[in-house]
């Protein structure tokens, strides 16, 4: 029996305004975009935070105690028969929540923190998912801190690029991804092997609204537990018209890598960044080009899900919280 986490028992201080004037004159502009980090996406492991801001694992983990240590993140881990396993998951604390908040002009009045609302995802049974998910995005992000030309221009969090689609579809992220003078804008679909089949081939009919209401074409990244899932996913979704691409994670390799085998091309599989040289269907530029009609003479009544994608790495917003991890 594993139980789901094992929760902060040391005592360390209230946040009282004496603590925030210390630790104020301690955090490093790396600290801050750590806590944006969790701000945005909830939860990270120590070897997440690792990938994506440190070389050494011993440095990451003493830099994240002495930010458990200021109240600045808090931190569990899973039990299995009563002995605490595995890495430390990082969610933000009172004071972590206090500089964002700080950061982002929102007055600190309206910071309505409470731990076991941080924990709540502890507990939760999409845990897991939600770990594969950002551990995907951080192997793009070490990937770029290692490779001259790689760069991750933007990673948005399943609730934001959700809103910014009008709930049309549910991604489990949004990025654009940039190496060798190639740019390639990706929705995620992370599968665990849980899904039944038909319900991830109905999710691209969403898929081709969204391009239908925005006239752009973004890859739709299906990233599978197995050689023998993605086989299976591939069988169902033959014929697919919206940009697809699958890879499996049993490969062992990262997602910046030659991973990606696109739906309706031969193999070999390709790079992440590779899929900006690999045409599309045709059936999604006929789709565009019949929206792009309609917009000419649109209807009396008419309603789009989306008026447009986010943004491309040249219009990234230095300010916006979710953005240019590169």
């Amino acid at each position: 029996m594993v139980e789901m986490r094992e929760l902060t028992t040391k005592a360390r201080p209230r946040v009282t305004d004496e603590l925030v004037m210390r630790v104020a004159g301690h955090l490093t502009e790396r600290d801050r975009r750590i806590l944006r980090l969790l701000a945005d996406h909830r939860v990270l492991t120590t070897d997440h935070i690792r990938d994506v801001f440190f070389d050494h694992l011993n440095t990451a983990q003493h830099r994240l105690t002495l930010l458990h240590q200021m109240r600045l993140v808090d931190r569990f881990r899973r039990l299995d028969g009563g002995y605490a396993t595995g890495p430390y998951h990082y969610v933000l604390d009172q004071l972590g929540a206090m500089v964002i908040a700080a950061e982002r002009d929102r007055d600190l009045d309206t910071v309505r923190w409470r731990r076991d609302k941080a924990f709540a995802i502890s507990d939760s049974q999409r845990l897991a998912h939600h770990l594969g998910v950002n551990g995907f995005f951080c192997a793009l992000l070490r990937h770029a801190r290692h490779t001259s030309g790689a760069r991750l221009w933007h990673w948005w969090s399943e609730r934001r690029i959700t809103d910014w689609l009008l709930k049309v579809v549910h991604p489990d992220g949004w990025g654009r991804w940039e190496e060798a003078g190639r740019s390639v804008g990706f929705f995620l679909e992370y599968d665990r092997g849980t899904e039944p089949l038909d319900r991830l081939v109905a999710k691209l009919e969403g898929y081709a609204d969204v391009e239908v209401g925005t006239g752009q074409l973004e890859w739709i990244l299906f990233w599978l537990p197995s050689q023998r899932r993605e086989a299976n996913v591939r069988a169902a979704m033959a014929g697919a018209t919206v940009p697809l691409a699958t890879a499996a994670g049993s490969l062992g390799r990262p997602p910046a890598e030659a991973v990606w085998w696109p739906m309706g091309h031969p193999r070999p599989r390709r790079r992440l960044a590779e899929l900006a040289d690999v045409p599309k269907p045709p059936e999604a530029f006929i789709r565009r080009a019949r929206r792009q009609a309609e917009r000419l003479q649109p209807e009396q009544g008419e309603v789009t899900h989306a008026t447009t994608t986010p943004p491309a790495g040249d219009d990234a917003d230095p300010a916006d919280p979710e953005e240019d991890w590169g």
